[in-house]
């Protein structure tokens, strides 16, 4: 009998421990006012990363304790939108720039500035997915992807290539291509084009697209893209909500299944994984950035 009341105690105090830790993860996180954010890295255990858009500064937080600072500081000639985490390095788009940086994740300085966009015409690289061997920015301007090669431990090479989409993807009005994320493997990227709300399929090495039949839905306004096995998460900025997609066997189709609200959602735009959390940044685009202006991640599933 005592061992049996050993046990129960045990196990009690097992679940409320399991039960604290998990209250113990704000729902949402303040950011610095006035930071003005876009993309959300998280890195090693509850550490995560968001990028500033006018200034190229990353903050580095805690998701668990919900606090943290500025880790790398703005720049003159900067910006920072997409960011990802990868071995020990982040990884940035930088808009308008035209350029991507990589900075160390552990010390915050600059490992590499790369000119991606090159000639006339308007450019803004938007995103960016790592994978074993390449480094893959989305041009929301530009039928292009830029592949950054990298070694076997992750370091990036010193300059980067265009890679030209062909196949399905075309490039219409308004905003194109957004969100990036890739299979475990590398070899197939998936893509978002904002301004129509379609997905593609993209083989990594030749750049042939294949738009992924919905059944004749769409995921307009989508931006940030999460890939978790054959579940694909896309973020609908401005329509305040992240669509779940069930993917077939392939990519080749897939299917709407459910929503993902949240009453604390302003305008989201990119979303990662720690566990089996999600969490999505708050960008607010329309109302007028200030000083003061607050912004937050949010816990979005979870």
């Amino acid at each position: 009998m005592l061992r049996r009341m050993l046990l129960l105690t045990a196990s009690v105090a097992v679940l409320a421990a399991s039960a604290a830790l998990a209250k113990s993860f704000p729902a949402t996180i303040a950011l610095p006012p006035g930071w003005q954010p876009e993309g959300i890295a998280v890195g090693d255990g509850s550490t995560f990363y968001v990028g500033s858009i006018p200034t190229g500064a990353v903050y580095r937080g805690d998701l668990r304790s919900g606090k943290g600072a500025t880790f790398v500081q703005g720049t003159t000639g900067r910006a920072a939108i997409g960011i990802e985490h990868d071995r020990g390095r982040l990884f940035v788009a930088g808009g308008s720039t035209g350029k991507g940086f990589v900075y160390n994740a552990r010390t915050g300085a600059l490992v590499r500035e790369l000119q991606l966009a090159t000639g006339g015409g308007a450019t803004f690289v938007n995103d960016v997915v790592v994978t074993k061997r390449a480094a893959y920015f989305t041009d929301s301007n530009r039928a292009v992807l830029y592949r950054l090669a990298l070694s076997k431990n992750g370091a990036p090479a010193a300059t980067a290539t265009a890679l030209a989409l062909t196949g399905d993807f075309q490039l219409v009005g308004g905003f194109n291509l957004n969100g990036i994320d890739a299979t475990p493997d590398g070899k197939t990227l998936v893509v978002v084009q904002s301004a129509n709300g379609k997905l593609y399929r993209v083989v990594a090495a030749t750049g042939v697209s294949k738009a992924i039949d919905l059944g004749g839905a769409v995921v307009t306004n989508g931006d940030g893209l999460l890939l978790h096995g054959r579940t694909l998460y896309v973020v609908q900025n401005r329509d305040n909500k992240i669509a779940v997609v069930a993917l077939a066997k392939g990519l080749a189709s897939g299917t709407v299944s459910r929503f993902i609200t949240n009453p604390a959602f302003d305008v989201p735009t990119t979303i990662d994984r720690q566990g089996s959390r999600i969490y999505a940044v708050n960008a607010r685009f329309g109302t007028p950035p200030g000083p003061s202006t607050t912004y937050s991640v949010v816990l979005a599933q979870g």
